[in-house]
């Protein structure tokens, strides 16, 4: 009985259309990067800015508002006061024990009355925030550089 060639099951992918370029045309990039008109900021600049870990005590839902959580947060030397928006990713409860990094030395900044003292730091994915974190076992107040 002869054996019959017939179409291949999984056909090979044509590499320009599957990724949406040629090599004289190549794709865009996707990532994200500084606008040409950001000003850049020398390391002394930089080294002014307070970044810390600082685990979360305690979180609550900011009524009258979809996005802010009020955190109370331990940042190695005592506990501050927190708002974020980031209430469409996390919910309060799943936030308390977590660790992530703050900037500590921000002015005081009122949102929906409440006094924040800092601002934890996020990426925006579309929209929606990711908090930065590290791991557990950092103890709360270690800088970050």
């Amino acid at each position: 009985m002869p054996i019959r060639v017939g179409e291949s099951m999984f056909p090979r992918a044509d590499a320009a259309a599957y990724i949406g370029g040629t090599m004289s045309n190549p794709p865009i990039e996707t990532t994200q990067a500084a606008p040409p008109d950001l000003a850049k900021i020398t390391i002394d600049q930089f080294m002014e800015i307070d970044l810390r870990v600082a685990e979360i005590r305690a979180a609550e839902k900011v009524e009258k508002s979809k996005k802010l959580i009020k955190m109370t947060v331990f940042d190695g030397e005592g506990e501050r006061t927190l708002v974020a928006g980031i209430a469409t990713r996390y919910s309060a409860e799943e936030l308390v024990g977590r660790k992530v990094v703050i900037v500590a030395n921000l002015q005081p900044a009122k949102l929906m009355g409440i006094e924040s003292n800092g601002m934890v730091l996020a990426a925006s994915i579309g929209g929606e925030p990711s908090l930065l974190s590290v791991d557990a076992s950092v103890p709360a107040g270690t800088k970050v550089k």
